[in-house]
Parts: structure tokens; sequence; C-alpha cells
């Protein structure tokens, strides 16, 4: 045989990361266009390792949704643990495959180990290739009209509005199997659920994983909650979100599809197809901002915040009863068990619980963003940062400092009927609902938290913390 004859018949490799679907995935389309094998592999390496308990969990079960649909397509996903570029020149030298496919990644972790990834494997005569997907508009094409990124939101908005998005993609009506199998290690084994403890149980009656899942939410939004998303998006208590984001922080669904079926909406008349096209756009600032100015997963992004004297200890008193959701301020606590319960955090609920830990409490964003990387299902590493630096106001586009959420008024302007509280706080309340009383059930044993202890007092007066926190601002500025 040929070695011509051998790369016409050897398997493709596709790497899926945060591409955990079979639609509009480039990778696996030009990979199954090849009339080749195709052996679906995920790796459990250092970028897995490092995932928070709740991120992990949430990546079991799509990992398991995955192989499901995979193998309803005749294929199946191949887990192999270790660094990328071992195992999958391993892969290569078991299964003779001559070419891997990927979907990009914009981290600057990712970055760097896909380069050095694609550089080695051309180099040993391996077709490398990488594909958009991720996002709607790589970042190296949306330019102010100077020439670099955008570091305000509201020109990107402008600028790509209108911009043609790649079309969609179906999914392969049957994937071409090897005539041998690789060896695939049990996904059992990797015990991804463990750092959830008893919370995992909790929190997985809220998660439906998989493609088939993230298509029928996105139907079920457009369908009900689409044309008022732009009305209802703020208040905490109704289902008025779209609720996409842990599909889309793993790739079950695409960004595209969802920008697709917006157009749609809009044309049909749908009030709130602008305002959710909008925050799929600021989901792409955050990623572009990560990708031209990756200190803002770690660093103040103004350089002059450098300076601004944060408290950087996670184990105060006031931090530990923000972490615990025992702040004594029912909307922050609400929110914090919300996210404990479910893995997930309404959107205007995280901006007044992240304003309280950064302004009421002076605490470093860093504090907050690494709690949520822990305890969040659809954490995400480009908009954590940024929605932590957006609201510290040491951020891109960012909310003035001393801007400070008061979450009284919060509270009255967006749940007015106390709705959101009733759902998540069980003390003080005779017949507490279930979902407050399964906040007891999801946090740690060792909280010794109990719906029958009293309600707290506030670990610091709503004002008092404001004109703390406006006097440490106007001391650093002098």
């Amino acid at each position: 045989m040929t070695a011509d004859t051998r790369n016409e018949t050897a398997p493709v490799l596709v790497w899926f990361r945060r591409d955990l679907r079979l639609s509009d995935h480039a990778a696996l389309t030009a990979a199954c266009a090849t009339g080749r094998p195709v052996i679906a592999v995920f790796i459990h390496d250092d970028a897995v390792a490092g995932l928070g308990a709740a991120p992990r969990f949430r990546l079991d079960l799509g990992l398991r949704a995955l192989d499901a649909a995979l193998r309803e397509k005749g294929s199946r996903l191949i887990l192999r643990r270790g660094g990328a570029q071992e195992v999958l020149r391993q892969l290569i030298v078991e299964t003779g495959a001559r070419s891997v496919y990927w979907t990009r990644l914009y981290d600057p972790a990712s970055q760097a180990r896909d380069s050095a990834l694609k550089s080695a494997l051309k180099q040993e005569g391996i077709e490398a290739r990488s594909f958009a997907g991720h996002l709607l508009f790589e970042p190296w094409t949306v330019q102010t009209g100077t020439g670099g990124p955008y570091r305000v939101f509201s020109p990107m908005w402008r600028a790509v509005a209108g911009r043609a998005v790649d079309g969609l993609l179906p999914p392969p009506d049957r994937i071409a199997a090897p005539a041998d199998w690789p060896g695939s290690e049990p996904l059992d084994d990797w015990q991804l659920q463990r750092g959830m403890r008893l919370g995992a149980r909790v929190v997985a009656a809220h998660v439906q994983a998989g493609e088939a899942a993230a298509l029928d939410r996105l139907d079920d939004f457009c369908a009900s909650a689409m044309a008022r998303y732009k009305a209802k998006r703020d208040l905490p208590g109704v289902d008025g979100t779209s609720r996409l984001s842990d599909y889309l922080s793993l790739g079950e669904i695409s960004p595209h599809r969802c920008w697709a079926a917006a157009l749609r909406a809009g044309e049909a008349g749908a009030a709130g197809a602008e305002t959710f096209r909008k925050e799929l756009v600021w989901r792409e600032f955050a990623y572009h901002l990560m990708y031209h100015t990756p200190h803002i997963l770690t660093e103040n992004w103004r350089s002059e915040w450098q300076g601004f004297r944060w408290n950087t200890d996670g184990g105060t008193a006031p931090v530990t009863a923000w972490k615990q959701g025992r702040t004594g301020v029912p909307l922050v606590d609400a929110a914090m068990r919300e996210m404990y319960v479910t893995g997930r955090m309404h959107n205007r609920a995280r901006m007044i619980a992240a304003s309280y830990l950064t302004k009421h409490l002076l605490t470093d964003w860093r504090i907050g963003r690494d709690w949520f990387e822990q305890h969040l299902t659809d954490w995400d590493p480009a908009s954590n940062a940024m929605g932590w630096q957006w609201v510290a106001g040491c951020g891109p586009d960012a909310s003035p400092y001393f801007r400070i959420f008061n979450p009284e008024t919060q509270q009255q302007k967006f749940d007015p009927d106390g709705g959101y509280l009733r759902q998540w706080i069980a003390e003080g309340h005779r017949d507490p609902t279930p979902t407050a009383l399964s906040y007891f059930d999801a946090v740690p044993e060792s909280w010794a938290l109990s719906p029958e202890m009293p309600y707290p007092q506030p670990v610091v007066g709503l004002r008092e913390g404001r004109e703390r926190a406006l006097d440490a601002y106007h001391d650093w500025r002098g």
C-alpha cells in the first residue's frame, strides 16, 4: 500500500473540547466529508483538571450525552487522560490516523497548547486543522476603523449587528467507523462529579445536558419568552431568560444557531430578538477582549486599578457570609443560594451579588471570580472574568466604581412581589418552598446550616457599606 493509498483510508481524529455537539460542527463536518473513518476523542488534560467542581460535574453530563449522540450515528467517544500532544500521538500510532481536526479556543493556555500541537503534528507529516465554531466572529476579523480590537461594547455591537454569520451545518447522517476502535477510559474513572459531593444530586435535578436538550430549550425560548425577553430578562423571579448559558459554554449549541433563531424571531416581530442578539455579542465582546488582552483573566484590565486596596483575604467573616449566602441581605443571599441549588444564577442577581462583594465588602473581584468558577455549571472563562471586572469598575466598558447597586432598591424594582426571595430563602417562613429547602441539602455539611436557624442580621449595613466603598475610592483617587 502506497503512502497516498494509506492516507485515503486513514482515520481522522476529531478532538472535542468546548464543542460537544454534532450539528454546526465544522471540524466534524470536514472530517466526515473526507469519506474516511472518524474517531471522536475527548482528552482529560490540565485544562479539564483545572476546572472547578460545578463545571467538572456539568462536563461529565455533557460527555455522556455526546457519547450517546455519537452512538446513534454509528460512532462513539474515545476518552483518554494526559497531555494533548502525548495522547494524540499515541492515538495516531494505535489507529494509523493521519489527520487531527478541532474547534478553536481563545484563552491563552489553549492558544499556546494548540499552536504547539499544530506545529508538532505538521512536522511529523500529520494534517492538523483548526476550525471556527465557538464564536460568531473570529477575534481577528472584528476591528475598529483605526485598527485593533473594540474596547467598548456599543460600537462593537454596531459593527457586527448586520454582519453575515456562517450558515448552519446539519449533523452527519452517519459517521464512518474504523475497522478497530482504540481503547477508551471509563468516564466513571475520571470521577468528574466527585467535587460536588452531596450537591451533585441537588444540581442534577436542574440540568438537562446535551445537544438535543439545548435545541429543545432554544425552541421553547423562541416560542414562549423571546418576544418578552427585553421586558422580562431582568426579573429574577420569572422565566424570562434563555437559560442557554451552560449549553453555549460547553458548545452543546452553537452561537450561530442562537443568532439565526433570533433573526427569524425578529423578522416575525418578536420585540426581544435584538436584545437577545446583543447578549450574544456581549459574550463575543468578552472573548475578543480575552484574546487581545489576556490579562483580563487574572489582572485588573485597567492598569491604573493595580493600586486599589482591595481586601484579598477570602476567609474573613463577611466574605464567608457572602460565600454561604448568609449576608443578611436577602437579594444577595437568594442569588448565592440559587447558584448552589441550580448551578446557575440569574444575571441581574449576579451583578448585585458581585457588587456587594466588591463594593460593600471591598473585596477583590478575583475572590468572587474563583468562587463562581467553583460553583457555576455555566462557568465560562471570558464571561466570568469580564463580568466581575465590569461590576468592580476595573474592567472594560465598566460600570463606574461609584455606581453601587443597592440590593434593597434593586429588589423593589426587579422583584417587587418578593417571589425570587421566597423561592430561595427558607429561614423565617412557615412553609418554605422546596427550592429554598434544597439549599440546605446542596451546601457542605461542614457549614452546619438548617432552615430552623434564624435569618442573619446584615454583616454590614447597606448605607455603611456604600459610604465605606466611596471613601476608599476617593482616598485612592486622591
